[in-house]
């Protein structure tokens, strides 16, 4: 009866677990978490089998699973670091604050897109193309900003120009630029204020969408183009200086 249990019970064991990983999959849980929580349900109901099965044959199982419990706890303490992390991995599987592929920036030091998600770490791809792994206990306990995951994004610009120079020209400018740029979207129109008269400069800010893919052509772009538009139109881009008289 004991080796009939033990064979019934791993098949059953083999069957729940495939049915278990359906379910889990079809509620749309990263592959990853899916994997490890259906080997984890499997692992503690063969250790029950097991421990079913040796009651059967007559062994005492109290000291066994005294030992067990022990080992669970020094193991436990042994890995706290590495449990952490790992419950950290699976909070990020489960809510999803990204994805693979999104550009992200975690807790205002490291910018990259994710290249990965593990169950103890997280990969970015910087665009220098280095590679960022950040332990997910760090992820999960810092701010996580989201820069490319909502499908389009806005581009943060800033242009300075000078006082004597006209706003209307330059904002007109600015558009015209945006307006040829094959990154941006017309909907969301662009638009450009001014956003600070500044010591030196009169800043005028604008904020065009793009796909979020585009994000970095579309800064560069319009960066490099405006500034030739400005020297082409004779609009000056100021920067500080400092007038030393000797007397």
């Amino acid at each position: 009866m004991a080796l009939l249990t033990l064979v019934i019970g791993f098949w059953i064991i083999g069957i729940l677990n495939r049915y278990i990983r359906k379910a889990i999959g079809k509620s749309g849980v990263d592959e990853t978490l899916t994997k490890f929580l259906s080997s984890l349900v499997s692992t503690g109901m063969k250790i029950m089998l097991l421990l079913s099965v040796a009651a059967k044959f007559g062994i005492n199982t109290t000291s066994f699973i005294a030992i067990f419990g022990a080992l669970m706890v020094g193991i436990g303490m042994a890995l706290n670091g590495s449990i952490g992390h790992l419950a950290s991995g699976v909070m990020l599987m489960i809510f999803k604050p990204f994805k693979v592929g999104d550009l992200v920036n975690i807790g205002g030091d490291h910018t990259g897109t994710v290249e990965e998600i593990n169950a103890f770490n997280t990969t970015l791809r910087t665009l220098d193309n280095k590679l960022i792994i950040i332990a997910n206990s760090n992820v999960t306990g810092n701010t996580i900003t989201n820069i490319s995951g909502q499908g389009t994004i806005g581009v943060e610009l800033t242009f300075g120009i000078g006082y004597n120079d006209s706003i209307d020209k330059a904002r007109k400018i600015i558009l015209e630029v945006g307006e040829s740029c094959p990154y941006i979207l017309k909907d969301p129109a662009q638009e450009v204020v001014v956003a600070e008269l500044a010591d030196s400069s009169v800043n005028l800010a604008t904020r065009p969408f793009c796909d979020s893919k585009d994000y970095w052509d579309a800064y560069f772009y319009m960066q490099e183009n405006v500034k030739k538009a400005f020297d082409a139109q004779g609009i000056s881009i100021p920067f500080p200086q400092i007038d030393v008289h000797q007397n």
